[in-house]
């Protein structure tokens, strides 16, 4: 069992019946990821000087784990890219995280992957973490997100400057059967998403896939980027 009392903390109830603050690695509402009672699993940290020890990680919202940490698919995605499994960004050599970059005469920022040294032009893949669920579809965002729209703003840059830029939706529960932008929560982001792909943004969706040992990247899951 456990409580959200503001965005950063969630307060969970241990097996043995003891109680734990742990750290919210999510700024989102975690709408339809989170509920009172609901089963979660937690991580540790060994960092003495951290406020909380505990990380809030899955979420079990009836039908299997939620991955709520958005410094999970990153990992994940880099890991399931350098290996090849995800075709549509295979054949590069060199992969870097967290890199900089700056449109030109515009605004710069972080991209969380770079790919370097392969048979098609360099690519820049920003990663979000999808986990809203909305009958038969997974959603982004679930709340208003500038920061989105700067990212795809970025990726854009990148595609008029030669580059690859991909927009890669990590979808990170079991449900839903396709992806679409949260057309009722920030119509501004979807707006600026199907923007970005008619200069040749590419938009992904895959599954993240959960087990008792962790997460894995699964398959590509349709796209449907129409307005409402």
């Amino acid at each position: 069992m456990w409580a959200r009392p503001n965005r950063f903390v969630a307060e969970v109830e241990l097996g043995d019946g003891g109680r734990v603050s742990a750290h919210v690695a999510n700024t989102g509402t975690m709408l339809s990821c989170w509920c009172p009672g609901a089963a979660v699993q937690l991580s540790q940290a060994d960092n003495p000087r951290r406020k909380l020890r505990w990380t809030l990680e899955r979420v079990d919202m009836g039908n299997g784990w939620v991955g709520v940490n958005t410094q999970r698919p990153n990992q994940v995605m880099a890991e399931a890219i350098a290996a090849g499994r995800i075709p549509e960004l295979a054949g590069y050599r060199q992969l870097r995280r967290e890199v900089s970059f700056a449109a030109d005469g515009g605004d710069s920022g972080r991209i969380d992957i770079a790919l370097e040294a392969g048979s098609r032009p360099p690519a820049l893949v920003e990663v979000k973490n999808v986990t809203l669920l909305d009958g038969t579809y997974l959603r982004f965002p679930d709340a208003k997100t500038e920061r989105g729209r700067k990212h795809l703003a970025l990726l854009t840059a990148a595609v008029v400057s030669g580059r690859r830029g991909v927009m890669l939706f990590a979808l990170n529960r079991a449900e839903g059967e396709r992806f679409a932008p949260a057309w009722h929560i920030d119509p501004a982001y979807g707006e600026a998403l199907l923007a970005a792909a008619a200069v040749g943004v590419e938009i992904l969706a895959v599954r993240m896939v959960h087990d008792t040992d962790g997460i894995d990247a699964g398959g590509s899951v349709m796209l449907d980027l129409t307005p409402p």
